[in-house]
Formats: C-alpha cells, sequence, structure tokens
C-alpha cells in the first residue's frame, strides 16, 4: 500500500498552472484521504485556464492510481479568484507600509470580537452592520473568521466577488445595503481551510487591502473567536477605530471576555464597550422573563473593568433563524425587542463616534 510520503511526494512532482512551486510546497493540497484502494484529493490554487487545469487533474489522477495499491483516485480542484493567492513566495510576514496605510476611504474601522466562541459575536456584526446602513451609513462588513466563514449566509449576500482589471476585488451587495466580504464566498463550503499562520495573514491582508470597500463610514470586522494570529495582526496592521466585546451572562463566556479585553489594551485598541448576548428570554405565550444563562453578568464585567456596557441583546429564537435564512432580526423583524436592541446599539456606537 502506498504510504502517506509516497503520496505527497506524488503530488508534489506537479504545479499548479502558472506556478513552479510543487503543489504541497506551494500549499495547495487541502486535504488527502485514503480508503482501502482509494484516494480522494483536494486541491486549492488562484483560478486559470480550463484547459491546463483539466490536464493537470487528469495527470493526477493517472500518477496516483499507478501508486502501489491504489486502484482509483478523486482529484477535486477548487479555483480561487488570482487575487487570494497561496503561494508560499507571498505569505512572508508584512513588511511596512502596513496594511492600514494602503486603506482608503474608510472612516472607522471596528472589531467585533469575543473571548470564546458561540456567543453570538457573528450574528451581532451582522445586525449591527444592517442597523448602521439603515441609519444611512454606508457600512462594509468583514468576515475576517478565515476558518469558519459565516456572513456569506447570514447577510443572504449572494453570489461571487468578481476581480476588476486592475486586481481589486469587488465585494457583494447585501439585502439591507451592507457590502459584504467573505472568504465564504470563494472557498467550497464543504473543504475545510487546513492554513498555517503566513497563509491566514495573507489572505487576511488581501481580504482588507485588495478589495474595492469605496468610502465607507464603518467597516465592521467580524473577528474569529479567541486571541489568536487574526485579530492580532488585524490590531497591529490597521488603525482601529476600536473593538466591541460580545459576551454572555455565562461565567466562563464572561472570563474570556476579559482575556480579550486585556489584549486589546496591551495593543493600545480602546475598547468601545462590551454587549451580552443572549440575556434573557420572554416566553412568547405567558410573557414570563427567564435569565437561562445567568442576569446582569455583562454589565458587571463592564463596570469591574472599567469599560462600557453598551447594551444586551435578548435571547430570541427569531434572531437564530433570521441567521441561517439570510435575513437578520434588524431587517426581517424590525419592531422586535431583539431588532430594536441591535438598532439602539448601533446610534450608541455611532454616537461615541460622532463625538470625536
Amino acid at each position: 500500500m502506498a504510504t502517506e510520503q509516497q503520496i505527497l511526494e506524488t503530488l508534489n512532482r506537479f504545479t499548479a498552472p502558472g506556478s513552479t512551486t510543487g503543489l504541497v510546497d506551494g500549499g495547495a493540497v487541502r486535504n488527502v484521504e485514503v480508503d482501502g484502494s482509494s484516494i480522494r484529493v483536494a486541491l486549492a490554487f488562484p483560478a486559470g485556464p480550463p484547459g491546463p487545469i483539466d490536464g493537470l487533474r487528469t495527470a493526477l489522477t493517472q500518477a496516483l492510481t499507478n501508486l502501489d495499491e491504489i486502484d482509483s483516485a478523486d482529484v477535486q480542484i477548487q479555483t480561487m479568484l488570482s487575487t487570494i493567492s497561496t503561494a508560499p513566495t507571498q505569505v512572508q510576514a508584512p513588511e511596512p507600509p502596513s496594511w492600514g496605510e494602503k486603506i482608503t476611504g474608510i472612516k472607522n474601522v471596528i472589531a467585533v470580537a469575543s473571548g470564546k466562541g458561540g456567543v453570538g459575536k457573528s450574528t451581532v456584526s451582522a445586525n449591527l452592520a444592517l442597523a448602521l446602513a439603515q441609519a444611512d451609513f454606508a457600512v462594509g462588513l468583514l468576515d475576517a473568521d478565515i476558518y469558519g466563514p459565516s456572513q456569506q449566509m447570514m447577510t443572504g449576500a449572494k453570489g461571487e466577488p468578481r476581480g476588476t482589471a486592475d486586481g481589486r476585488i469587488l465585494p457583494i451587495m447585501a439585502p439591507g445595503g451592507v457590502t459584504v466580504m467573505s472568504l465564504g464566498f470563494i472557498v467550497d463550503p464543504d473543504q475545510p481551510v487546513i492554513w498555517r499562520g503566513p497563509l491566514l495573514m495573507k489572505a487576511l491582508e488581501q481580504l482588507i487591502v485588495d478589495v474595492e470597500w469605496g468610502d465607507l463610514d464603518y467597516l465592521i470586522v467580524d473577528l474569529p473567536p479567541g486571541t489568536g494570529d487574526i485579530t492580532l495582526s488585524l490590531c497591529q496592521n490597521v488603525n482601529l477605530a476600536g473593538a466591541i466585546i460580545v459576551t454572555t451572562p455565562q461565567d466562563v463566556a464572561l472570563i474570556d471576555a476579559r482575556k480579550g479585553l486585556a489584549m486589546f489594551q496591551k495593543l493600545d485598541v480602546e475598547v468601545l464597550g462590551l454587549i451580552e448576548n443572549m440575556a434573557a428570554y420572554t416566553c412568547p405565550s405567558c410573557g414570563n422573563i427567564d435569565h437561562i444563562f445567568g442576569s446582569g453578568g455583562g454589565r458587571r464585567t463592564a463596570e469591574t473593568l472599567g469599560i462600557p456596557f453598551l447594551g444586551d441583546v435578548p435571547l430570541d429564537p427569531s434572531i437564530v433563524v433570521g441567521g441561517d435564512a439570510g435575513t437578520p432580526v434588524v431587517s426581517d423583524r424590525p419592531d422586535s425587542p431583539a431588532a430594536k436592541a441591535f438598532i439602539q446599539l448601533a446610534k450608541t456606537i455611532a454616537g461615541e463616534r460622532s463625538e470625536e
């Protein structure tokens, strides 16, 4: 039976169209699965002419089936916009000038962060962006969660970003007037993004710098959970107007929210405040209010840490339904308590910015 090393060596003998680097060394190999005598390989690299790509698929299939005890090979190739490149020669540590010096036309870049996953950070980002757009601001929404992009679904934005003649990327206009950019528009949703730090940083830089955002009052950046490479690189390379921390009333979420705050403080990024999501549930039948995850933890944490408490968002199943359907609650149910909470949050944040 062919070994993993033999399979990788075989793949690395081939190059993507327009590249001189082997598929493995160039970071084009996303996944390799061996099931008995069958191999399944997933590749991803910048789009090129269909002829060379089809020829590469045929050649790879032949080479893999020539390996010991391999009877069949399924080679899947995902092509991406040429501006999203994974070649290692393009993913070295960024040199001055910083990304921020290359960004023009955006007045305020606001990061939405959380110390842990599952607190509704992406939901807050989408609805906050939409609420700001409803207040007649020009708003963009960047999905910086490279491993788990979701804004392409949550905002209802449809289509595939197109490239311009000068190599820029045009974002997608979502219902409600928010321009959205997410890696979810480009990569196969069923394929995992298996990238190390340098590739992540290059992808983030291109999603910010190479996108034709136009003139924006606000660019809302939906960060991945935690305090990893993406968040660190954004803070170091972009002049942020501030950061918003999303948490729930649970003690474990509040602990992680404190870590997020400490990171932004160390990086000299102003924290605009804390939002408590999933604050309370109101029974639609009897009107009883139930604090399922606790009560008041977000406000107490904000007071203890000396940062503004921006407000809370109730626990409402329609928020989840709207996110899955691409109809955020702000637009789908504008008179609901949840939508009103997001609208008030937008007014608070816009007020904070207008005072400066």
